[in-house]
């Protein structure tokens, strides 16, 4: 004798276990009508569907779906990775909450996890010589990679670029173009 069909068994549990908590609907849209759902109050009968050895449902795959779980995968870990590059690189709390939406307390777990010693106070500002060797590498990077100025996730990736080539913090570059910015010397 055969066993069961699997597939008839969950999806009889599922079935059970919706209509338990209240979702018709989703009972509905797996394909029972109502006439089906009345066989499932009936324990002889959810008995025989489950343990039919004949498929009497099929499975479709819906890949759109599919592939947009998966690549939502990727974005987690692209993420993540950008959050650390970020915080070893000098960005402020501030800096990462706004872009990635993280609590304070989240970056300092993430500070912990990728080893950076706690921060005390803010990074100091530019000296004229540092400013003037980074306005000329930023004004570079925004005409070679034609960014806008207000596309702050094109200036997020130069300004790490920048952090990493002159070793400057990243929220005292961040601040320095903002404020370039916002007094229009652009």
């Amino acid at each position: 004798m055969s066993a069961p069909h699997p597939l008839n068994q969950a999806v009889v549990a599922q079935a059970l276990h919706d209509l338990r908590n209240g979702q018709l609907r989703r009972c509905l849209s797996m394909g029972f009508g109502e006439r089906e759902l009345d066989v499932l109050k009936q324990p002889a009968l959810v008995s025989l569907l489950a343990n039919a050895q004949v498929p009497w449902c099929s499975v479709t795959v819906n890949t759109d779906v599919l592939w947009r779980l998966v690549g939502q995968l990727n974005d987690i870990e692209q993420e993540i990775i950008t959050v650390d590059r970020m915080l070893k690189l000098g960005a402020s709390t501030e800096m990462v909450s706004k872009f990635y939406g993280l609590t304070h307390q989240e970056v300092a777990l993430r500070r912990d996890i990728i080893g950076l010693p706690k921060r005390k106070g803010r990074h100091p500002v530019l000296n004229e010589k540092q400013e003037t060797m980074l306005w000329k590498h930023w004004k570079a990077g925004v005409d070679e990679r034609h960014i806008a100025l207000d596309d702050d996730a094109a200036m997020l990736s130069l300004t790490m670029d920048l952090a990493e080539a002159l070793s400057l913090p990243m929220s005292v570059i961040w601040a320095a173009i903002k404020s370039w910015i916002d007094d229009g010397l652009v």
